[in-house]
């Protein structure tokens, strides 16, 4: 096996801490702990209070104190913004000093290091992890293929970049089905993730009123104005918001579900909670957007069209009812990590060895 040298860069924002904030945080730290149990040499760049990973070096990215005069000048944008900025642009210009890596791995939503893929001495790698947005857009769109290797997390969020980019390698996401055992199911639905509009956590807890059935919300208030206005006066009674929790406390909670509501109301790039489910053995209802056909079938769960929350309570008693090995079987056949970074891992190789930059 070769050995490689592969940074990481996540989130400047968001450390890579438990209890995630998102899917992209676990995602990054998930690629790091397996490159290191095969041996490789991992930095990850990452937030300010990110956890350690056994085997690999976190280094915090830079933040930068701007001065009195900055901060008062007319053109400041917003200081998180500036932060962000600072943080990237300072980092790729460290990289680009040096060839202390085989390979630069970008799995942060930032434009700075696609615009600046050039300026490196090694290839750089972008996952892209969701639909385009602006400034990203315009950096792939800009860099006129010298973007370095893009990879998309399915075939959907592939095809939504393709306007910019022909060339893009499809990883989908992988779980640790080893620490989601499966569970014995029965217990209240549930809904997992980002408590955000996008996500739709209030169409979630109409299907399950629907339906009839008591209902467990888990994850971070990320966007507190949605939760206040659209979620919260929905709570009470069976539907409760049981707050961000832990891994394990995550865990067991999806494995005692009857089945998991999945209600997206943007196009969902992959939807790793739908995974994560699938691998404690608990089936999916969820509706049919984005990624999720990629996902879900017959076996495991059903997807309905997006928004049709009397549709999706329809469902549940179907979804309920079906086997929780079929859908164990199909997260570890198709969603394991280990599958995942397998294939990260050959286009490393086949990237370090060109020897070719963006």
């Amino acid at each position: 096996m070769t050995v490689l040298r592969i940074a990481l860069i996540a989130s400047s924002n968001h450390p890579i801490a438990e209890p995630f904030a998102g899917g992209l945080e676990a995602h990054t730290a998930l690629l790091a702990r397996e490159l290191t149990t095969r041996g490789h040499a991992v930095t990850v760049f990452a937030a300010p209070g990110s956890d350690a990973v056994p085997g690999a070096r976190v280094e915090e990215m830079r933040a930068l104190a701007f001065s009195a005069a900055a901060r008062g000048d007319v053109s400041m944008p917003a200081e998180r913004f500036m932060a962000e900025h600072h943080a990237y642009l300072d980092l790729m210009l460290r990289l680009a000093r040096g060839r202390e890596f085989d390979v630069v791995h970008n799995n942060s939503l930032h434009h700075l290091p696609v615009a600046m893929a050039r300026t490196l001495p090694v290839p750089l790698v972008t996952t892209l992890h969701t639909p385009p947005t602006p400034w990203l857009e315009s950096a792939v769109a800009a860099a006129g293929g010298r973007h370095g290797v893009l990879t998309a997390v399915s075939s959907h969020t592939a095809g939504a970049w393709r306007h910019v980019a022909e060339e893009i390698t499809v990883i989908r996401n992988g779980v640790d089905v080893g620490t989601r055992p499966p569970g014995p199911g029965g217990g209240p639905l549930v809904w997992a993730g980002r408590i955000v509009p996008e996500k739709g956590t209030h169409l979630a807890v109409r299907a399950a009123r629907a339906a009839g059935r008591p209902l467990l919300i888990a994850g971070p208030v990320s966007d507190r104005a949605y939760f206040d206005s659209m979620v919260a006066p929905l709570l009470g009674g069976d539907v409760r918001h049981v707050g961000h929790l832990s891994h394990p406390e995550l865990t067991r909670l999806v494995a005692h579900a009857a089945a998991m509501l999945v209600t997206p109301c943007w196009e969902e790039p992959y939807g790793l909670v739908v995974a994560e489910a699938l691998a404690c053995g608990t089936p999916v209802a969820g509706f049919a957007v984005g990624a999720l056909p990629e996902i879900v079938d017959d076996s495991c769960g059903r997807l309905v069209p997006a928004g049709d929350t009397a549709a999706l309570a329809a469902v549940v008693p179907v979804v309920e009812s079906l086997s929780r090995t079929a859908a164990r079987r199909r997260a570890e056949r198709h969603w394991s990590h280990r599958r995942m970074v397998d294939e990260y891992v050959a286009l490393y190789t086949r990237a370090a060895a060109s020897g070719v930059a963006a």
